[in-house]
């Protein structure tokens, strides 16, 4: 009979139509999968962006608040380079940076030991796994203890400019900079600066952009201020913790956040 005939052949035209599908797919995967071997050879590891940044650190005797802040080039400057703890001490790690620091500083401190000597133990430890892409000579770190006193370390081969400025109770440090200006005005403002710990780490932030900044530009920005149950609410040691992860101008932002955060500090009382 002529219809089941008529099936018969839909269904092998049918079939005949899906085969030449799979094999229009197959030819098209075989010639994706030729190519990907030459586009990842064309994207060899290279070195990761080093933290080009200028930091502060500062400590204010009559509250017992230690802090720190920072400005970057590059996105969410604030996920790593801070690192505090109320009643031990605050570090900050940048520029071929090892992230590690920051905890290790955090806890030879709370064992007892000085900035200088947290510097020197951590320094010696570091194992300078990838001495090509990214090596220990350009390391930046700056230590305080819970008291104020500081040291800072600028790796040789710290990305120009950098270099650091020690103060009494306050440390700036920086790399991939205009210049020595931008340290030296940060602490100059620090010092110059009244009221609160955060207002006067963010005026030192903005005589370092004013004197020039990171020379590639602005992206990002952050603040940490902790203190014995100095925070707002219950058991909260943390003063402020803020971040301007992506803006044209993230030291602006993040002063219009420290002033919000003042105010609400003067409801509270602290």
């Amino acid at each position: 009979m002529h219809p089941p005939q008529s099936r018969s052949n839909d269904s092998f035209r049918t079939a005949e139509s899906m085969v030449s599908v799979r094999l229009v797919a197959m030819a098209l995967l075989t010639s994706v999968a030729c190519a990907v071997p030459h586009v990842v050879a064309a994207q060899s590891p290279g070195p990761w962006p080093p933290v080009a940044t200028f930091s502060i650190l500062g400590y204010d005797p009559e509250t017992g608040e230690i802090g720190g802040a920072v400005q970057s080039r590059v996105f969410s400057v604030g996920n790593g380079v801070l690192w505090g703890e109320a009643g031990v001490g605050m570090v900050a790690t940048q520029a071929i940076v090892d992230v590690s620091y920051g905890p290790q500083g955090l806890e030879l401190l709370g064992l007892g030991y000085s900035p200088e000597v947290v510097v020197e133990t951590i320094l010696a430890a570091d194992p300078d796994p990838d001495p090509e892409r990214w090596t220990v000579e350009g390391r930046q770190f700056s230590v305080m203890d819970a008291a104020g006193n500081v040291a800072t370390h600028t790796g040789a081969r710290s990305s120009a400019w950098a270099g650091h400025v020690v103060g009494e109770h306050v440390s700036a440090q920086g790399n991939i900079l205009a210049g020595p200006a931008v340290v030296q005005s940060m602490v100059d403002a620090f010092h110059a600066t009244e009221g609160h710990l955060s207002f006067k780490l963010m005026a030192a932030l903005e005589a370092g952009q004013a004197a020039g900044g990171d020379t590639r530009g602005m992206q990002s920005a952050a603040m940490l201020i902790v203190g014995e149950d100095r925070g707002v609410w219950l058991n909260n040691d943390v003063v402020l913790r803020l971040q301007v992860d992506d803006s044209d101008d993230p030291i602006a932002e993040l002063r219009r956040l420290v002033d919000i955060a003042g105010r609400q500090r003067a409801r509270f009382g602290r």
